[in-house]
């Protein structure tokens, strides 16, 4: 797990940099009509659309738009036509990579994907090649200046938390997805403030590459990530630390 949420954290800080980009009001827009039109309209009853409010409200999109994104999803007005897709493949150094997309049409996407893929030294694999790779987790990081380990676990465990893990300047807080907002809830009751909150595709195991590989990945990563239909990118690349220091400046 080692640089994990490092990284993570690393496109989390350019994502803020770019936060009133397009691509982010897209890529939130998206998240809420798949909500919705996978389990209804109403955030009370549907956990799924209550994160993608929440973290649509996050990059600052505007309440119209996300009421609309609602209703595109339950069917109420148009634009709604998208669906959920998972694109499989690898990265130079046999890094496997995980894509998710939001589509209106599957066959544009996925042509996109494998020419991006293949342009930077990768290629599109199977369905099922490299998704067994990856565990879907909710994953809460924490500062190690703010807080120990043991309070985490205090806090954390009670709430159904699994496991917490010491990953360089941070600690990561791990649970199921069907934890993860009771478990997000009981950290903000106790007003521990987290520097990250997301469901995300966590690696079973890292694939160690060196600068030169690293940095060829990671230029694969930004190019996927401009394809206006994907929503997430996730890698089991251990960049070094070299890399992402440089990357974190």
């Amino acid at each position: 797990m080692a640089g994990h949420s490092k990284w993570a954290n690393i496109q989390h800080r350019k994502g803020r940099q770019d936060a009133k980009k397009a691509k982010f009001f897209t890529k939130a827009a998206k998240d809420i009509i798949l909500a919705a039109k996978a389990g209804g309209g109403n955030p009370e009853d549907n956990s799924t659309l209550r994160l993608a409010i929440q973290k649509a409200k996050a990059v600052n999109l505007p309440k119209d738009k996300i009421e609309n994104a609602i209703k595109k999803g339950t069917g109420e007005i148009a634009g709604g036509d998208i669906n959920e897709v998972v694109y499989e493949g690898y990265a130079p150094g046999g890094v496997a990579v995980l894509i998710e997309a939001a589509t209106d049409n599957k066959n544009r996407t996925v042509a996109e994907i494998r020419h991006t893929l293949g342009k930077h030294g990768g290629n599109m694999g199977e369905a099922g090649s490299v998704s067994w790779m990856f565990n879907k987790k909710g994953v809460l990081t924490f500062s190690k200046e703010k807080f120990d380990e043991e309070q985490l676990m205090e806090v954390g465990l009670e709430a159904g938390a699994e496991d917490i893990i010491d990953d360089g300047d941070v600690f990561s807080v791990h649970c199921e997805p069907s934890d993860y907002m009771p478990v997000q809830q009981a950290f903000d009751d106790a007003e521990m403030a987290y520097e990250e909150s997301e469901l995300s595709q966590v690696p079973e195991n890292m694939v160690p590459v060196d600068k030169e590989t690293g940095a060829k990945v990671i230029k694969l990563i930004d190019a996927i990530e401009e394809n206006e239909d994907v929503q997430n990118v996730y890698v089991n690349a251990d960049f070094p630390d070299d890399l992402l220091d440089e990357m974190a400046d």
